[in-house]
Protein backbone atom coordinates (compact mmCIF):
# COMPACT_ATOMS: atom_id res chain seq x y z
CA UNK A 1 0.00 0.00 0.00
CA UNK A 2 2.55 2.57 0.76
CA UNK A 3 5.68 0.76 -0.68
CA UNK A 4 7.53 4.05 -2.28
CA UNK A 5 4.96 6.13 -1.44
CA UNK A 6 6.68 9.57 -0.01
CA UNK A 7 5.33 10.37 3.53
CA UNK A 8 5.88 13.24 5.09
CA UNK A 9 6.29 13.17 8.99
CA UNK A 10 6.76 16.82 10.85
CA UNK A 11 7.90 16.54 14.39
CA UNK A 12 9.49 13.09 14.00
CA UNK A 13 12.62 13.30 15.78
CA UNK A 14 10.73 11.42 19.38
CA UNK A 15 7.89 10.47 20.83
CA UNK A 16 4.34 9.89 18.54
CA UNK A 17 6.21 11.29 15.75
CA UNK A 18 9.16 8.77 15.72
CA UNK A 19 6.21 6.16 16.07
CA UNK A 20 4.59 7.23 12.96
CA UNK A 21 7.40 7.52 10.67
CA UNK A 22 8.58 4.07 12.48
CA UNK A 23 5.41 2.21 11.63
CA UNK A 24 5.18 3.91 7.71
CA UNK A 25 9.02 2.82 7.26
CA UNK A 26 8.22 -0.83 8.42
CA UNK A 27 5.10 -0.51 5.54
CA UNK A 28 8.17 0.18 2.96
CA UNK A 29 7.41 3.91 2.72
CA UNK A 30 9.81 6.78 1.67
CA UNK A 31 9.72 8.54 5.03
CA UNK A 32 11.40 11.95 5.44
CA UNK A 33 11.05 13.48 8.89
CA UNK A 34 11.21 17.17 9.47
CA UNK A 35 12.77 18.37 12.41
CA UNK A 36 14.39 20.77 14.23
CA UNK A 37 16.47 18.34 16.33
CA UNK A 38 18.31 15.23 14.31
CA UNK A 39 15.86 12.13 13.19
CA UNK A 40 18.15 9.26 14.11
CA UNK A 41 15.89 6.49 12.46
CA UNK A 42 16.52 3.55 10.92
CA UNK A 43 14.96 3.79 6.80
CA UNK A 44 13.84 7.59 7.82
CA UNK A 45 15.36 10.25 5.97
CA UNK A 46 16.03 13.40 7.93
CA UNK A 47 15.46 17.28 6.84
CA UNK A 48 15.95 19.91 8.94
CA UNK A 49 13.05 22.44 9.18
CA UNK A 50 11.70 25.16 11.24
CA UNK A 51 8.12 23.95 10.57
CA UNK A 52 6.71 27.23 11.55
CA UNK A 53 9.16 28.98 8.91
CA UNK A 54 7.40 29.87 5.96
CA UNK A 55 10.17 30.36 4.01
CA UNK A 56 11.98 26.82 5.30
CA UNK A 57 8.97 24.85 4.85
CA UNK A 58 8.45 26.44 0.98
CA UNK A 59 12.02 25.63 0.36
CA UNK A 60 12.64 21.74 2.14
CA UNK A 61 9.06 20.66 0.27
CA UNK A 62 10.00 22.16 -2.92
CA UNK A 63 13.40 20.54 -2.81
CA UNK A 64 11.56 16.68 -1.75
CA UNK A 65 9.64 17.17 -4.83
CA UNK A 66 12.53 17.82 -7.04
CA UNK A 67 14.18 14.70 -5.83
CA UNK A 68 11.37 12.41 -5.31
CA UNK A 69 8.41 13.95 -7.24
CA UNK A 70 4.89 13.72 -5.87
CA UNK A 71 4.20 14.00 -2.07
CA UNK A 72 1.31 10.98 -0.93
CA UNK A 73 0.91 11.81 2.28
CA UNK A 74 1.60 14.25 5.05
CA UNK A 75 1.08 14.03 8.86
CA UNK A 76 1.72 17.34 10.97
CA UNK A 77 2.45 15.98 14.02
CA UNK A 78 5.05 18.50 15.39
CA UNK A 79 4.37 20.36 18.87
CA UNK A 80 5.55 21.62 21.95
CA UNK A 81 3.51 22.32 25.29
CA UNK A 82 4.37 25.18 27.88
CA UNK A 83 1.88 24.72 30.49
CA UNK A 84 2.20 27.71 33.00
CA UNK A 85 0.05 30.24 34.57
CA UNK A 86 -1.80 32.72 32.51
CA UNK A 87 -0.22 35.35 34.32
CA UNK A 88 3.50 34.79 33.23
CA UNK A 89 3.14 33.75 29.71
CA UNK A 90 4.75 35.98 27.77
CA UNK A 91 4.30 36.95 23.91
CA UNK A 92 7.32 35.38 22.80
CA UNK A 93 6.06 32.38 24.49
CA UNK A 94 2.34 32.57 22.78
CA UNK A 95 4.24 32.95 19.35
CA UNK A 96 6.59 30.41 19.81
CA UNK A 97 3.87 27.71 20.99
CA UNK A 98 1.32 28.84 17.89
CA UNK A 99 4.04 29.08 15.49
CA UNK A 100 5.10 25.87 15.99
CA UNK A 101 1.79 23.80 16.51
CA UNK A 102 -1.07 25.88 14.28
CA UNK A 103 1.19 28.07 11.64
CA UNK A 104 3.10 24.92 10.84
CA UNK A 105 -0.22 22.70 10.04
CA UNK A 106 -1.37 25.65 7.79
CA UNK A 107 1.56 26.08 5.74
CA UNK A 108 3.07 22.57 6.02
CA UNK A 109 -0.63 21.49 4.64
CA UNK A 110 0.02 23.76 1.86
CA UNK A 111 3.23 22.99 0.41
CA UNK A 112 2.45 19.15 0.74
CA UNK A 113 -0.91 19.77 -1.12
CA UNK A 114 1.12 21.39 -4.19
CA UNK A 115 2.59 18.20 -5.46
CA UNK A 116 -0.34 15.53 -4.44
CA UNK A 117 -0.72 14.85 -7.88
CA UNK A 118 -0.59 10.93 -7.47
CA UNK A 119 -3.12 8.15 -5.49
CA UNK A 120 -3.25 8.39 -1.58
CA UNK A 121 -3.58 12.48 -0.60
CA UNK A 122 -3.70 12.21 2.87
CA UNK A 123 -3.12 14.83 5.44
CA UNK A 124 -3.53 14.07 9.17
CA UNK A 125 -2.96 16.81 11.57
CA UNK A 126 -1.91 16.47 15.39
CA UNK A 127 -4.79 18.30 17.50
CA UNK A 128 -5.23 16.80 21.41
CA UNK A 129 -7.97 16.39 23.64
CA UNK A 130 -7.74 19.45 25.01
CA UNK A 131 -8.91 21.01 21.89
CA UNK A 132 -12.63 20.10 23.63
CA UNK A 133 -11.78 19.87 27.29
CA UNK A 134 -9.30 21.56 29.87
CA UNK A 135 -7.41 21.81 33.11
CA UNK A 136 -6.33 25.52 34.10
CA UNK A 137 -2.88 26.84 33.03
CA UNK A 138 -2.90 25.37 29.76
CA UNK A 139 -4.31 28.42 27.27
CA UNK A 140 -1.83 28.62 24.79
CA UNK A 141 -1.33 24.71 24.08
CA UNK A 142 -5.46 24.15 24.37
CA UNK A 143 -6.03 27.52 21.59
CA UNK A 144 -2.93 26.19 19.16
CA UNK A 145 -4.84 22.25 19.55
CA UNK A 146 -8.43 23.57 18.89
CA UNK A 147 -7.11 25.87 15.95
CA UNK A 148 -5.98 22.99 14.57
CA UNK A 149 -9.26 21.43 14.89
CA UNK A 150 -11.00 23.98 12.92
CA UNK A 151 -7.97 24.16 10.67
CA UNK A 152 -8.67 20.19 9.76
CA UNK A 153 -11.91 20.70 7.93
CA UNK A 154 -11.19 23.99 6.70
CA UNK A 155 -8.65 22.33 4.73
CA UNK A 156 -10.27 19.39 3.67
CA UNK A 157 -13.03 21.95 2.40
CA UNK A 158 -10.89 23.44 0.20
CA UNK A 159 -8.17 20.53 -0.53
CA UNK A 160 -11.37 18.60 -1.73
CA UNK A 161 -11.42 19.71 -4.78
CA UNK A 162 -7.86 17.81 -5.84
CA UNK A 163 -9.13 14.92 -4.32
CA UNK A 164 -6.93 15.64 -1.23
CA UNK A 165 -8.47 14.04 2.29
CA UNK A 166 -7.68 16.26 5.84
CA UNK A 167 -8.17 14.52 8.90
CA UNK A 168 -7.01 14.67 12.51
CA UNK A 169 -6.15 13.16 15.47
CA UNK A 170 -6.79 13.94 19.09
CA UNK A 171 -4.82 11.97 21.56
CA UNK A 172 -5.79 11.86 25.35
CA UNK A 173 -2.73 10.43 27.68
CA UNK A 174 -0.05 9.05 25.10
CA UNK A 175 2.70 7.94 27.52
CA UNK A 176 5.77 8.77 25.84
CA UNK A 177 8.47 7.67 28.57
CA UNK A 178 9.14 3.94 30.57
CA UNK A 179 6.38 1.81 31.18
CA UNK A 180 7.16 1.21 35.03
CA UNK A 181 6.42 5.20 35.32
CA UNK A 182 2.97 4.99 35.16
CA UNK A 183 1.36 3.63 38.19
CA UNK A 184 -2.09 1.23 38.14
CA UNK A 185 -4.44 4.06 39.26
CA UNK A 186 -3.27 5.72 35.43
CA UNK A 187 -4.57 2.60 33.84
CA UNK A 188 -7.57 1.97 35.72
CA UNK A 189 -9.51 5.21 34.53
CA UNK A 190 -9.29 4.87 31.31
CA UNK A 191 -12.31 2.54 29.88
CA UNK A 192 -9.72 0.54 27.70
CA UNK A 193 -7.89 -0.21 31.21
CA UNK A 194 -4.46 1.24 30.36
CA UNK A 195 -2.73 4.47 29.12
CA UNK A 196 -1.86 5.36 25.80
CA UNK A 197 1.10 4.56 23.97
CA UNK A 198 2.18 6.39 20.56
CA UNK A 199 1.58 3.06 18.44
CA UNK A 200 -1.73 3.75 18.91
CA UNK A 201 -1.44 7.00 16.98
CA UNK A 202 0.81 5.80 14.48
CA UNK A 203 -1.64 2.48 13.86
CA UNK A 204 -4.63 5.00 13.42
CA UNK A 205 -2.51 7.37 10.87
CA UNK A 206 -1.82 4.01 8.71
CA UNK A 207 -5.56 3.80 8.81
CA UNK A 208 -6.44 7.44 7.94
CA UNK A 209 -4.01 7.41 5.36
CA UNK A 210 -5.33 4.33 3.46
CA UNK A 211 -6.60 5.15 0.18
CA UNK A 212 -9.56 2.36 1.06
CA UNK A 213 -10.92 4.64 3.56
CA UNK A 214 -11.36 7.45 1.52
CA UNK A 215 -15.14 8.55 2.49
CA UNK A 216 -13.94 9.64 5.22
CA UNK A 217 -12.75 13.63 4.96
CA UNK A 218 -12.96 16.41 7.76
CA UNK A 219 -13.23 14.17 10.44
CA UNK A 220 -11.59 13.88 13.87
CA UNK A 221 -10.60 10.65 15.35
CA UNK A 222 -10.22 10.84 18.95
CA UNK A 223 -7.54 7.81 20.86
CA UNK A 224 -8.07 8.24 24.47
CA UNK A 225 -9.36 5.51 25.92
CA UNK A 226 -12.42 6.89 26.47
CA UNK A 227 -11.77 9.61 28.60
CA UNK A 228 -13.58 12.33 26.44
CA UNK A 229 -16.69 10.39 27.02
CA UNK A 230 -16.11 9.67 30.83
CA UNK A 231 -18.22 11.71 33.52
CA UNK A 232 -16.40 11.93 36.48
CA UNK A 233 -18.27 12.78 39.73
CA UNK A 234 -16.52 12.67 42.93
CA UNK A 235 -18.96 10.17 45.46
Amino acid sequence: MFTNKTIIVTGASHGIGKSIATHFATEGARVIGLDIQAVELKDVEYRKCDVGNFDEVISVFQKIHEEYGAIHALINNAGISNFKSIWEVDEKEWDSVLNTNLKSVFICSREAARYMTEDIRSIINMTSTRAFMSEPNTETYSASKGGIYALTHSLAATFSEQGIRVNSIAPGWIHTGEPEDLRDVDHQQHWSGRVGNPADVARACLFLSNPQNSFISGECLNIDGGMTRKMIYEH
